[in-house]
C-alpha cells in the first residue's frame, strides 16, 4: 500500500482486503462500486460489498439499505460492528468528491474510496474528512 503522507494514527486493514477493494472497483466499472467495513475501533477486518441503489450509479453510489440494516443487526447480536464505507470514484481521483462532502455527517466513521488503482483512507468529521494513513494488518 502506498504512504499518502496522511497524518495521525494510522488504521489497520486485515491482509488481502486492500486488494478487494481494488477488485470491487474494477468488476462494478463504469459504476461505482459500494459496501461497508466491518471490525473493531480502527481496525478493518472485512469488507460486506452492496448493491449500488442509486439512480445514477455511474456518478453516485447509495449502499443498499437492506445490506446497512444487516450489518446493523448483525453487530448487535456480537457480529462485527459497521466502521465505516467504501466506494469507487471510476472518473475521478480518491478523494472526497463534492456529494461525498455534502453527505458528511462528523460520525467518525472511516472512508474508503478507490480510484485510479489506489484506496485513499478518510475519517468523516465534524470539520469534514481528514486523510488517514493505513497499514495492512500482519497476517
Amino acid at each position: 500500500m502506498p504512504d499518502d503522507g496522511s497524518s495521525g494514527v494510522p488504521i489497520t486493514i486485515a491482509a488481502g482486503l486492500y486488494d478487494k477493494l481494488l477488485a470491487e472497483a474494477r468488476h462494478a466499472h463504469p459504476a461505482e462500486c459500494c459496501g461497508l467495513l466491518l471490525g473493531t475501533g480502527d481496525a478493518i477486518a472485512s469488507i460486506l460489498p452492496a448493491a449500488n441503489v442509486a439512480a445514477d450509479p455511474l456518478r453516485h453510489f447509495e449502499i443498499d439499505p437492506a445490506t446497512l440494516l444487516g450489518a446493523h443487526r448483525a453487530a448487535r447480536a456480537d457480529g462485527p460492528a459497521v466502521i465505516g464505507y467504501y466506494h469507487s470514484h471510476p472518473q475521478g481521483p480518491a478523494r472526497p468528491s463534492a456529494t461525498d462532502r455534502e453527505h458528511s455527517t462528523g460520525d467518525l466513521r472511516i472512508w474508503a474510496i478507490v480510484a485510479a488503482g489506489q484506496v485513499a483512507f478518510w475519517r468523516d468529521t465534524v470539520k469534514g474528512f481528514e486523510s488517514v494513513a493505513c497499514r495492512e494488518a500482519d497476517g
